[in-house]
């Protein structure tokens, strides 16, 4: 504490509002399969909605029903975890997008024509734009008028000016100069927004007038067809007129080769995030389409779209390029989960089928080579352009001359080729020899890895899981292992059932008491721990997703009603009887338990919690013990909850004492936290009595030499009244009742 030494007025603040915090009881885990979405990590899941947007509709192709139980428990709890696990064997979906490069043609600024002509006459452009497929983009090739009077030095700019504001984006772009264009005297290029083989671009432009009849007299001044590939790049009508024009436009532009590098050279492999087959683009019965397709989108210059479509409409749009930049494809999409941007996609280059992601594509500027090319003028590999332009002092019809020099820029131009709805396919939830014991492992997953895998997710304070389920699996390792990590971590309440189609009730006894060998499925270990709850049996419920009646695990609707006694009473509340335990939505039992049947899976040692028909009250859940076996107050699933609780409360409370004087000031204080929370619970109805000792009787001098502090918390747990007795009394006539 501070010394003060001076005169002077101070203050200190002391915080000693201690109090212990709240937390939600129902916190659901689930773990199993899916088609989509996040493996190994347990995903917060909020609604519905959110359920099926991230990890997809339940399906017959999935094993258990990891979806389907969580999909009825959100009916009742807003906050679950849900944890999708992936056998080996498991695929991504993929669509795979050709690369290509857009028709160009590059406006040349160069004063160095003979004379430094420049535009004494109005200057009309016409172009006209050709998509993948060859059809044209305009009805009418569109016009465009650069004023009389501009320079040499600016012609391509203002032709950049005039055009750039009336082009459309999606079918032509206007780009202004770039980093090594100067030195071939460019300024400006017209770019198609299309790419590939059958992508093209016409140009053509005349000085004077707004006809381009040639028999008028006026000479047509540039008609560029761009293609690509072929030895020629001029179209059959694209060579210089003769003579020299008198407005003395210089124009050039972009030769393009390696046409085929856009099937058999380099591509762009777009796959699904995570694996699974509800990435694969299709169609569903009744017509509508699902799963994910790929649409690309050319934009003028060196841009297009991916959209993403999610059952056929739009869920992601990226504007990307191939150009390193900021807007480069892998910087947009991402790579894989390091770099998440896109929750579906990751995308990969290609190269003759390898991984190419790290290549610089079109960086001819520098001392770094593309993989689409090299500086070696003559050898023009892939997606690699260079620079033609006419003779500078042309007479007679004029001739193609190759500018000297490396390529500067030369992957500017390069798109993914345009698409409609390419759907992604080859998406595996899992591969086709995958057995029971492959399915196992995944769902026990491991905690020796960082990060964990499978179940072994749930195991962190953080998520405060309350209850935990694997619904639809019924493998005795699996389970064992779900109350195992129960039973370490002491966080949550693990919940299992015997399999669908079990027998009688004697059946499922045998089952749960490990002596089991039926075709539904075996059990050589019985199951004992106050950390796991058995239910049976399977109930019929209505499947919205293929209009079908589905027997659903009944350990789902066990956590569903845990969930609603949390948000109607506390988690010490049994989550049994007509006022918590009643089921709605089930329209059938697998099987209808009498009398004997109830009293033989609920005594004599057994642990099983009946799933009963009344015939009035409808579906109900009629028993909460838990698995254990020794006659305890653990035996039951309301106390085993309200510990659960206690236990939570007191860590997170407690730990800011940890390092603190270990006297009897720091135990007052852990008293005076202790007792209000105990008492709250006391008044609401969760235990009849309780005491709070945190003395010298508690620690005692060999403790506090080892730096021990202990506290003893005393409760008696409020029973649930789960046999009601009345007596009923004859009397004579003469009896006293006031006395009896």
């Amino acid at each position: 504490m501070v010394n003060y030494v001076s005169p002077g007025v101070y203050t200190v603040e002391k915080d000693i509002s201690d109090y212990t915090p709240s937390i939600n009881t129902s916190v659901v885990g689930v773990v199993g399969f899916a088609g989509k979405g996040p493996t190994d990590k347990a995903t917060l899941i909020t609604n519905q909605n959110n359920l099926i947007r991230t990890f997809g509709e339940p399906s017959e192709g999935l094993v258990g029903q990891a979806l389907e139980g969580s999909l009825e428990i959100l009916e009742q709890t807003n906050t679950l975890y849900f944890v999708r696990a992936i056998p080996l064997g498991a695929a991504d979906a993929s669509a795979t997008i050709g690369l290509g490069t857009c028709p160009v043609a590059v406006v040349s600024g160069n004063s160095t024509v003979a004379g430094g002509w420049g535009i004494t006459d109005t200057l009309l452009l016409r172009i006209q734009v050709y998509d993948n497929a060859g059809v044209p983009q305009y009805a009418s090739p569109k016009d465009y008028v650069i004023p009389a009077g501009t320079a040499a030095s600016g012609q391509a700019e203002a032709i950049r000016k005039i055009v750039g504001g009336g082009l459309d984006a999606d079918k032509v772009g206007c780009f202004d100069g770039g980093t090594g264009y100067e030195t071939l005297g460019l300024s400006g290029a017209i770019v198609g927004a299309f790419a590939g083989s059958g992508a093209s671009l016409g140009i053509s432009a005349c000085s004077g007038t707004t006809t381009f009849d040639a028999a008028s007299g006026v000479s047509a001044l540039v008609n560029v067809l761009a293609t690509q590939g072929g030895d020629s790049f001029y179209g059959t009508s694209g060579k210089l007129a003769t003579g020299a024009p008198s407005n003395g436009l210089f124009a050039s532009a972009i030769r393009t080769y390696g046409a085929s590098f856009e099937t058999t050279g380099a591509s762009y492999l777009l796959e699904s995030l995570y694996e699974g087959a509800g990435y694969n683009g299709g169609t569903r019965p009744d017509g509508t389409t699902s799963g994910n397709s790929i649409t690309v989108q050319g934009l003028g210059s060196q841009n297009f779209n991916v959209l993403v479509n999610q059952d056929g409409t739009v869920e992601e749009a990226f504007k990307c390029s191939l150009v390193g930049s900021g807007a480069f494809l892998e910087t947009v999409i991402n790579t894989g989960e390091t770099n998440i941007t896109s929750e579906i996609l990751k995308g990969n280059l290609q190269s003759s089928g390898s991984d190419a992601t790290a290549t610089e594509l079109g960086n001819f500027g520098g001392t770094t080579q593309s993989l689409l090319g090299t500086a070696d003028d003559a050898t023009f590999g892939g997606l690699r352009t260079q620079y033609l332009t006419a003779n500078s002092n042309p007479t007679g019809e004029g001739t193609a001359a190759q500018v000297v020099g490396a390529p500067v820029e030369g992957g500017r131009w390069n798109k993914l080729l345009q698409s409609t709805a390419t759907n992604m396919s080859g998406g595996l939830n899992e591969a086709g020899s995958t057995t029971e014991a492959d399915r196992a492992t995944a769902l026990i997953g491991t905690s020796t890895t960082d990060p964990k895998t499978g179940m072994q997710t749930l195991d962190e304070d953080l998520l405060n899981i309350g209850i935990a389920l694997i619904p639809g699996i019924s493998t005795q390792s699996v389970q064992n292992n779900l109350v195992t990590l129960a039973e370490t971590t002491q966080n949550f309440l693990s919940l299992v059932s015997p399999p669908y189609g079990i027998g009688t009730a004697q059946d499922a006894i045998d089952w749960t008491n490990g002596k089991s060998s039926s075709t539904a499925g075996s059990r050589t270990a019985a199951i004992n721990s106050s950390y796991a709850a058995i239910y049976w049996p399977w109930l019929k419920i209505f499947s919205v997703f293929d209009g079908k009646d589905r027997w659903y695990d009944p350990s789902i609707f066990a956590a569903r009603q845990m969930a609603y006694t949390d948000s109607v009473a506390d988690s010490w509340f049994a989550p049994a009887g007509f006022r918590r335990g009643r089921l709605i939505k089930p329209t059938e039992t697998e099987l209808k338990l009498n009398q004997g049947d109830r009293d033989s899976l609920y005594s004599g040692g057994n642990c099983i919690n009946p799933i009963v028909t009344f015939p009035q009250q409808g579906i109900t859940i009629w028993g909460q013990r838990t698995s254990q076996r020794s006659p305890t107050a653990l035996d039951r699933v309301n106390i085993r909850r309200l510990m659960i609780y206690v236990r939570k409360i007191i860590l997170l409370a407690a730990r800011r004492f940890v390092f603190e004087p270990n006297d009897e000031f720091t135990w007052a204080q852990i008293e005076g936290l202790m007792n209000p929370f105990m008492d709250d619970i006391r008044r609401r109805r969760g235990i009849t009595e309780f005491r709070v000792v945190c003395d010298d009787t508690t620690n005692t001098p060999v403790r506090v030499d080892r730096n021990e502090m202990w506290c003893k918390v005393l409760v008696k747990p409020t029973k649930t009244a789960e046999i009601l007795i009345f007596e009923i009394n004859l009397t004579n006539q003469s009896a006293q009742l006031g006395s009896l």
